[in-house]
């Protein structure tokens, strides 16, 4: 179950909710976004398609022509998902949104199919919850060993500049001494500036040398290191930890390894419900 994309479906839309579990919850908000609906409809408005995209890495809600995503449901925070045993359209999930952390109810009518959606998110919840057993664990563990050693980096970049200021500092104190101590009117032979052991400082950057050679000619050229990237036998280009950027992984490793785990430890509840209590939930 890599990508399963099914049909398209009406989408109700989606309401906050109390609880991430509960028949009563997901009754609530169902009877709620379907006399939303039926308001709409009277008022002449269509109810929106929308396409669905159930994989191992979440429940995509796509716009079945721009193929856009409107929604993004990660499955470990998925908790609770039902369908109508009655007339087999109507089916909910209960997700907990990643920015507000608020429990968000989504509703959608399909075409006799609502009993295959659940089962389907179900299968999906328990691939997901497999693959992050076994391969989760290593993932981060390694993740978590690469953002230290970049943490590492940076701090012994930071002292190695903190150590560069105040060597410059004591050279400049030191050629400030020379200059007092030396007597007056006399002229010092300038020779090139030197650190607090006597050495020229290093320069990465030194001029060509334009000196000719016995026969006139100038040397070649010093070759140029290439700047192509090696790649592998398999076309990939060689792991490197130290060019990671910082964006390149998340600021606290731990605590989405917690919340994965916590959204999978406390389960995806499927079940089979009746929604349409009154004569006005058959009418929507």
């Amino acid at each position: 179950l890599t990508a399963h994309k099914l049909q398209y479906f009406q989408f109700l839309g989606s309401t906050e909710v109390e609880q991430p579990k509960g028949t009563e919850v997901v009754r609530d908000a169902v009877r709620k976004l379907k006399f939303a609906r039926h308001i709409k409809k009277s008022e002449g408005q269509k109810t929106p398609k929308v396409e669905l995209q159930i994989s191992i890495y979440g429940v995509k809600i796509l716009d079945p022509k721009t193929k856009e995503v409107q929604h993004n449901c990660q499955l470990h925070r998925i908790s609770f998902c039902a369908d109508d045993k009655t007339d087999k359209r109507i089916f909910t999930f209960i997700c907990k949104d990643s920015e507000s952390n608020k429990h968000l109810c989504y509703v959608f009518d399909s075409e006799k199919c609502a009993e295959e959606i659940t089962l389907t998110i179900g299968q999906a919840f328990d691939l997901a919850y497999r693959k992050f057993l076994e391969s989760g664990g290593k993932d981060v563990e390694t993740r978590k060993q690469i953002a230290g050693l970049q943490k590492r980096i940076q701090e012994l970049e930071t002292e190695n500049a903190e150590l560069k200021n105040k060597v410059q500092d004591l050279e400049n104190q030191l050629r400030i001494t020379q200059v007092h101590a030396s007597p007056a009117g006399s002229v010092t032979p300038k020779s090139p500036s030197t650190d607090i052991f006597d050495m020229v400082p290093f320069s990465p950057i030194s001029p060509q040398s334009s000196t000719p050679t016995r026969n006139g000619t100038q040397p070649p050229p010093v070759p140029s290191r290439s700047t192509e990237i090696k790649r592998d036998l398999f076309g990939a280009e060689p792991f490197d930890p130290f060019s990671c950027g910082a964006g390149d992984f998340p600021p606290d490793i731990q605590s989405k390894l917690d919340e994965m785990q916590e959204g999978f430890k406390m389960g995806l509840t499927l079940e089979g419900t009746v929604f349409c209590l009154d004569p006005l939930d058959s009418r929507c």
